[in-house]
């Protein structure tokens, strides 16, 4: 008889590994870019530099901790949609790897407030909407929204982490503060609603009614040009005037379009052909953000012109090139 397959104890270099893929190390740089959009609105010529990149590198983190913890919860889509992950596999067990995220997104939460005590009630926000999101996909009209407002707060809490502002003071930021929010919330809705074509299937036969399982392929391409559009327009009215925003607002805009124009028109409306349209709308999403850290100083150009390098070689190696 062969040996029993046991889940990898939490101490064991094997689990770390496997804990890496659930992050998705590709992704991390969606909430890195959403937090330096925040981080931007508040960034000052003075010392603190050291300050900001360990708040950056806090941000950078929180996505992939955030998408182990809501892995733990939907294990019966992904064994169909997603075999390749260790959960799917059960080498871990969803009690380990939630865990890990939740002490993880503690820890994190806890630099946060530390940067800010009024990030206190946006942490433990985000860390409820995580943990509950699976419940709200199950629901067409709730998942993408969702799953967005708990991003939007990325650039919230980036924007308190580097000042002393209140909850009050929030409620008094220029136009500026509130387009930032406009345009996390809708770039990431789209994300959220064209990551749903690659689990149609998978999303069907697990009873979740998803946007694309109860109006299609089509219906769903539409909603996201929408979203897609009203996300570009909040970037066009804060787009910061000189040549590296320009040139980064025009490559997100183009790889936007590129991607909802190759949904529209591939002849054949499946999970294989959903990856391209689902890898636009991060690209969008990362370079749209990028342009407020180029308001400041040059330095903050070729800052964002290496993040995004960075981001397309980190992309290259996931380990499966048909998921995102």
């Amino acid at each position: 008889m062969g040996r029993v397959k046991r889940p990898y104890p939490i101490y064991s270099s094997a689990f770390w590994a496997a804990y890496w893929i659930h992050m998705r190390p590709y992704l991390l740089f969606v909430s890195g870019a959403a937090g330096l959009a925040g981080m931007a609105l508040n960034w000052v010529s003075e010392p603190q530099g050291d300050w900001r990149i360990l708040v950056f590198a806090f941000f950078f983190l929180s996505y992939g901790l955030g998408q182990a913890l809501t892995d733990c919860f939907q294990t019966d889509t992904d064994k169909i949609s997603a075999p390749y992950r260790p959960l799917s596999q059960e080498l871990v067990t969803p009690f380990s790897v939630g865990v890990v995220s939740v002490a993880g997104l503690s820890f994190v939460g806890i630099i946060l407030v530390w940067a800010n005590l009024w990030n206190l009630p946006f942490v433990l926000l985000s860390i409820f909407g995580l943990a509950t999101y699976t419940l709200f996909k199950r629901y067409w009209f709730a998942g993408p929204f969702y799953n967005a407002w708990i991003v939007m707060l990325l650039p919230v809490m980036g924007f308190l982490s580097l000042s002393d502002a209140n909850l009050e003071d929030l409620l008094h930021q220029p136009a500026q503060f509130y387009c930032v929010l406009g345009l996390s919330f809708f770039a990431y809705a789209n994300f959220v609603l064209m990551g749903y074509l690659k689990d149609i299937s998978a999303d069907r036969a697990t009873g979740y009614r998803t946007f694309p399982v109860v109006f299609g392929w089509d219906a769903t391409v539409w909603v996201g040009d929408a979203f897609a559009l009203i996300g570009m327009g909040f970037l066009s009215l804060i787009l910061p005037a000189n040549w590296g925003a320009y040139l980064l607002f025009a490559a997100g805009s183009l790889v936007a379009v590129a991607g909802q124009l190759y949904a529209h028109l591939s002849r054949e409306k499946t999970e294989a052909n959903a990856a391209f349209p689902i890898t636009a709308t991060v690209r969008s999403f990362i370079l749209w953000h990028l342009t407020l850290l180029t308001e400041h100083s040059g330095a903050g150009i070729w800052l964002a012109f290496c993040y995004y390098i960075a981001f397309e070689l980190v992309l290259l190696r996931r380990p499966e090139k048909s998921q995102i």
